[in-house]
């Protein structure tokens, strides 16, 4: 018995530090992001809420070139494992659109929401997941946390708050 905290222990220190390909350097406001023509910035409310809104800028430089930039933004787990596609807040083609391979016309602060569920619409457990957003071929991380909700006891129903009937 003495083995499982250590075992324990052990996992999360490993799943800790475990991290996408090259995120170490390109973090929400990198110093080497602003040369891009795009910046992901801090998504919010976080932590303990399972949904955020994850902002970013797609500065006039993108548009340049008269080609208007494609956009992409991931969710994934630390394996790397694409959880969900977020969806865009406002965007010429409407309203909750995903962002996958998404053609924005103007620059200017956009933002997208993520509702906290996979692709399969269940909510994901509390860990630690990454934003992956891609303008081209260029790509920037950002790590959060998601909490999920505490679950009510049914077990010992005499212990439940008088709001939670």
């Amino acid at each position: 018995m003495l083995r499982a905290p250590t075992v324990l222990l052990l996992l999360w220190l490993v799943c800790g530090c475990l991290s996408p390909p090259g995120a170490g350097a390109q973090g929400p406001g990198a110093p080497g992001s602003q040369s891009r023509g795009f910046r992901l910035e801090q998504n919010y409310p976080n932590p303990a809420n399972p949904d955020t809104y994850i902002p970013f800028i797609l500065e006039a430089s993108l548009f340049e070139g008269g080609e208007p930039p494609v956009v992409s933004i991931r969710v994934i787990n630390m394996f790397n494992h694409q959880v969900a596609v977020p969806r865009a807040v406002a965007h010429p083609r409407g309203s909750n659109v995903p962002v996958l391979n998404l053609r924005y016309t103007e620059a200017g602060r956009k933002v997208a929401y993520w509702d906290g569920r996979d692709m399969t619409g269940k909510r994901v457990p509390t860990a630690t997941y990454y934003i992956v957003l891609q303008v081209g071929s260029h790509v920037e991380y950002a790590r959060f946390t998601v909490s999920a909700p505490r679950r009510r006891s049914r077990l010992l129903p005499f212990f439940r708050r008088r709001g939670d009937e």
